[in-house]
């Protein structure tokens, strides 16, 4: 791994040069595929050596502009941008349509994440497999605010496993809400970070938006609705045939998981990987597999990922079947 160092007159320009909340620092860091890490008046830039020299082309740019205007706009970060080469310029060229000007950029930052999205606007049940970090629930729950805000769909179900292996929520403190709530954390802070605050409680409030453990969907049926089951990979064959017959007229599923991390008994297999090779000839049913390079999290996290991909060599490693 290389690593170079760009100097600036003061920390007012850098903090111009990322734009609000870091948007063009996300931008230019995702697509070109470095690590960028502030030190006091310097960026240091780390990654292979032509993703180094790409960045540093980038920032010089992009620099000149800052020092030129005393401002920066998306508009020139995506012209100074054009030029990359990469796969990644191409995704992070499609948007998800939000409705909020408030809201920052949203839409798929690598080849993996760009298929899966338009797997999701192409069929009507998607499937989607990969490991930590690569945005499945978060691109998911985004696609499904825009269906609604386009009117494609009235409401939102986001579906998961209450509890990883049976579901036994007797055991937890609290009613049935306090119960569940820290299984559903993930799906309420995606939403949060999508939509504003306001809105979130609003579309919960008039039942627009439904958080619902997997046990409560038998007996449903749901129509003009985009439903999202996440955590996949920890229902039974038995309960992924329940929910995929819940969807009605006018609706969408997608279910997301990481097969790497199955926390079900030994002797029950995933309803994910069943449902995946079962449902491969369906038309209007389709399967995205994404990797390590789809990962858009820190870069610890893609490093953490292979690690654990790789043979254990160390002793007390007990079982494949978990990850955590």
């Amino acid at each position: 791994m290389s690593e170079a160092t760009i100097s600036f007159a003061d920390h007012d320009q850098i903090r111009t040069l990322f734009g609000a909340r870091d948007e063009f620092l996300h931008r230019v860091r995702d697509s070109i595929g470095i690590d960028v890490v502030v030190r006091g008046d310097e960026l240091r830039l780390r990654g292979d050596q032509s993703r180094i020299e790409r960045g540093l082309k980038v920032f010089h740019e992009l620099r000149a502009i800052v020092e030129k205007q005393g401002q920066l706009q998306a508009t020139e970060v995506s012209r100074v941008l054009a030029d990359e080469p990469t796969g990644n310029q191409a995704a992070s060229a499609m948007t998800i349509d939000l409705f909020d000007p408030d809201r920052h950029h949203v839409g798929p930052r690598s080849a993996g994440q760009r298929e899966y999205v338009q797997a999701i606007e192409q069929n009507e049940l998607v499937f989607c497999t990969g490991p930590a970090g690569c945005g499945k629930t978060y691109l998911a729950v985004a696609m499904a605010i825009q269906a609604l805000r386009r009117e494609e769909v009235r409401r939102i179900v986001l579906v998961r496993p209450a509890v990883e292996a049976g579901e036994k929520l007797g055991f937890l403190p609290g009613d049935i809400f306090a119960k569940v709530n820290p299984y559903l954390r993930p799906l309420l802070d995606a939403l949060n970070d999508l939509l504003s605050f306001e809105t979130v409680q609003r579309y919960l409030d008039k039942d627009v938006i439904e958080i619902v453990p997997l046990a409560f969907m038998r007996g449903r049926t749901l129509n003009d609705t985009f439903i999202i089951l996440d955590e996949g990979q920890n229902t039974t064959v038995t309960q992924m045939k329940m929910f995929l017959t819940r969807m009605g007229e006018r609706s969408r599923i997608v279910v997301t998981g990481d097969v790497t991390q199955i926390d079900l008994p030994e002797h029950l297999g995933s309803g994910l990987v069943d449902a995946v090779a079962r449902l491969a000839d369906v038309q209007g049913a389709a399967a995205v597999e994404m990797t390590g390079r789809d990962i858009v999290r820190h870069r610890l996290v893609k490093e953490i990922v292979r690690a654990y991909d790789r043979p254990s060599t160390g002793r007390g490693a007990r079982s494949t079947r978990r990850a955590n």
